[in-house]
């Protein structure tokens, strides 16, 4: 089990051997390595693979004092700020002792929702990116489009008896398209045991947030220039399509592959088109 050590912070990180170049997959906020079991599938065998687990989720330690877990949710985010050094940069450094740890001097980063912003930070301040695929994601900061306030709602308005399982369901529901969800009720349900098991606890997940929170990179996407694969679903409910389109008309070496009528997690229920489209970007830049 490879682990690296970021600032005295044990992060865990999976590394398939592979023909091609490495790829290194970071996933969104609180979620666990298993969002990202199609696209690895998808390059099995034909690229090398770093799939890292981020601070606070699956086998990687969290960092956070204890202070900071017996916090009240409530107050919980503003001190974060302070006290756990949860930011972009610092997520950003975690994937570097990972990468570094693994013997990589290359790789094809691929991000999806924070995931995409980890990405994009790691590429202002490091020099390891060899292509970026930024997946329902944005580029943070006041102007982007923001997360719409009914699923805001859904995300907190949580009944006060559910169990842990239906709480996870309930949550994760605006990421998905309802025709998804209605039609996969065994996926959903594997979905959320896979939760139960790899993502992040609710102090981690509240510290993730806030890095999220102050990420801002609208004023530094110019100064990014590998190649640049932008992938968003139309009808995404959690990050709205818009900022694909400002991602990709900023960033000055992007192309974007719009998934119609896809959901925030157009790269699961969209599979086969999403792989496609990394796939022929990879090649294109191998």
């Amino acid at each position: 089990m490879p682990r690296a050590n970021s600032d005295g912070v044990s992060i865990y990180y999976e590394h398939d051997e592979g023909d091609g170049d490495p790829v290194a997959f970071v996933q969104g906020l609180g979620y666990g390595r298993w969002m990202w079991r199609w696209q690895r599938e998808a390059v099995r065998g034909a690229y090398e693979v770093v799939a890292p687990d981020n601070r606070g989720t699956g086998r990687s330690a969290d960092g956070l004092s204890a202070v900071v877990k017996t916090l009240p949710g409530r107050i919980r985010t503003p001190l974060l700020f302070k006290l756990a050094g949860y930011s972009m940069s610092g997520l950003a450094a975690d994937l570097e002792a990972v990468l570094e740890d693994a013997g990589v001097s290359e790789a094809h980063l691929v991000g999806a929702s924070m995931g995409g912003m980890i990405a994009q930070q790691y590429a202002l301040e490091y020099d390891r990116v060899k292509t970026l695929s930024l997946l329902s994601t944005s580029a943070g900061g006041p102007d982007v489009a923001s997360v719409p306030e009914e699923t805001r709602a859904q995300f907190t308005d949580v009944p006060a008896d559910a169990s842990e399982r239906e709480r996870l369901r309930h949550r994760i529901r605006p990421a998905f398209t309802e025709r998804f969800t209605s039609r996969n009720p065994h996926l959903m349900d594997r979905i959320v045991e896979w939760r139960l098991e790899q993502d992040a606890s609710d102090p981690a997940r509240t510290a993730q947030a806030a890095a999220v929170a102050s990420f801002d990179a609208t004023d530094h996407l110019h100064r990014i220039r590998v190649p640049t694969l932008v992938v968003h679903g139309t009808d995404d409910r959690v990050l709205p399509f818009e900022n694909a389109t400002l991602l990709a008309d900023t960033l000055s070496n992007a192309r974007l592959e719009r998934v119609e009528g896809g959901s925030h997690f157009c790269f699961l229920e969209d599979a086969s088109q999403v792989n496609e489209a990394i796939r022929t970007f990879l090649a294109e830049q191998t």
